[in-house]
């Protein structure tokens, strides 16, 4: 058992060390993109399975290495099945990505637009939440950014109205037909209205987070939208933006907004 422990570390390459090397930090990369999450127990359980395998295949256990092997084969399908959510969510961010936006910014130059750059007019929207946070009428508004959030358009009511703070209100208005839902505004225009959201699987949360704050936290780490959250029960304005959440004051909203659109543009012409 020494010798062949002995034997396989001495046949250890700089290649092999790379390797180890590698696996570890995207391991890691999988772990700090998975934490919080319900999936994280799952991830862990794997990785476990996998070192073990590797270990009882170094060891020559030809039976338990037949019965992992078999176990993970099985299982590759059901991984997919349940880690749906998070694949979906890291292809859409690998899609946003400062390597993506280069081609889209190649593909630009042969006339070829992703999207529009119309400058979404933030008065009507800040000041229809700060009246609808002064009334505690819920609301949930998607601006979107450079993803055009066509999947959640798809599954509201599709309007596609000039933004006007008359109208958003009449659509959060709670005997609305309209008002259960997000609101999606893109090319600075209303487009729908209705929508439904993911709903997060992060467990840490403050409990006076409700649905609608956990849709809006749930669609912002799937999709690289802002995300205007206004309770019903407190009145208080909320600014979700990749995951994260922000409290501000009415005054501060439209400058807020801003910030957070500028350090997006300034990250992607790095």
């Amino acid at each position: 058992m020494t010798e062949l422990l002995i034997n396989s570390f001495i046949q250890i390459r700089f290649l092999d060390v790379l390797d180890i090397f590698l696996v570890g930090l995207l391991l890691y990369f999988l772990y700090t993109w998975m934490k919080g999450s319900a999936a994280i127990n799952i991830f862990i359980a794997i990785v476990g399975i996998i070192i073990i395998m590797k270990v009882v295949m170094l060891l020559h256990m030809e039976l338990l290495t037949s019965i992992l092997g078999a176990f993970i084969d099985v299982g590759f399908i059901a991984l997919i099945i349940i880690f749906q959510p998070e694949i979906r969510r890291f292809l859409l961010n690998i899609g946003t990505s400062k390597f993506a936006i280069g081609f889209r910014k190649i593909f630009s130059r042969f006339g070829l637009k992703y999207k529009t750059d119309d400058v979404t007019e933030l008065d009507p929207i800040c000041e229809s939440c700060i009246s609808m946070g002064e009334g505690k009428v819920g609301a949930l508004i998607l601006l979107a950014q450079e993803n055009d959030l066509q999947d959640i358009i798809d599954t509201g009511v599709k309007i596609d109205a000039v933004i006007s703070k008359p109208l958003i209100e009449n659509i959060f208005f709670k005997n609305s037909p309209l008002h259960d839902g997000a609101m999606v505004i893109s090319n600075n225009k209303i487009v729908a209205a209705r929508c439904i959201l993911p709903i997060t699987q992060q467990t840490r949360l403050p409990g006076s987070y409700g649905l609608r704050h956990r849709a809006g936290i749930g669609v912002s780490e799937m999709h690289d939208c802002i995300v205007l959250v206004v309770s019903e029960e407190t009145g208080s304005i909320r600014i979700v933006f990749d995951g994260k959440v922000t409290d501000v004051k009415p005054s501060e909203m439209k400058a807020k907004i801003k910030e957070i659109e500028s350090k997006k543009q300034f990250s992607n012409k790095k």
